[in-house]
């Protein structure tokens, strides 16, 4: 089974985004994980209701740092978007999405990015 490690900043928005869709849709074939280098400690509260369009409960996450993140191979780091800023740690492949921080948009615009999230996500999936 293939690590896949969602990375940004506050690991509170686009990165459990993309760590919900990956557990969901990449089921028995991916271990999904992710983290920001300044972890803002909760999950942003739109991410969490627009989720449940997806019958997907964020609540069961928790916004954590790289350093939280266990031992052993990455097949492949994937930043979310935010530049130098964003974290990086050792993985066989390294991919940047360029996702628009969703955190303080309307929620119409804020399905939208969790749209593109999702695409992208099983796209990736397709690969491996």
């Amino acid at each position: 089974m293939q690590t896949l490690v969602f990375l940004c900043i506050e690991n509170s928005c686009r990165s459990q985004i993309a760590q919900a869709f990956a557990k969901k849709y990449g089921e028995g074939k991916v271990n999904a994980l992710s983290a920001g280098s300044h972890p803002s400690g909760h999950i942003n509260e739109k991410a969490v209701l627009l989720m449940k369009e997806y019958d997907y409960d964020l609540n069961s996450h928790s916004s954590t740092g790289t350093n939280d993140l266990p031992e052993g191979e990455v097949h492949s780091m994937i930043s979310m978007g935010c530049g130098d800023s964003c974290p990086t740690i050792k993985a066989k492949n390294r991919i940047e999405w360029n996702i628009p921080d969703p955190k303080n948009m309307e929620l119409d615009e804020f399905r939208e990015v969790i749209k593109e999230i999702e695409n992208r996500v099983l796209g990736l999936l397709e690969t491996i």
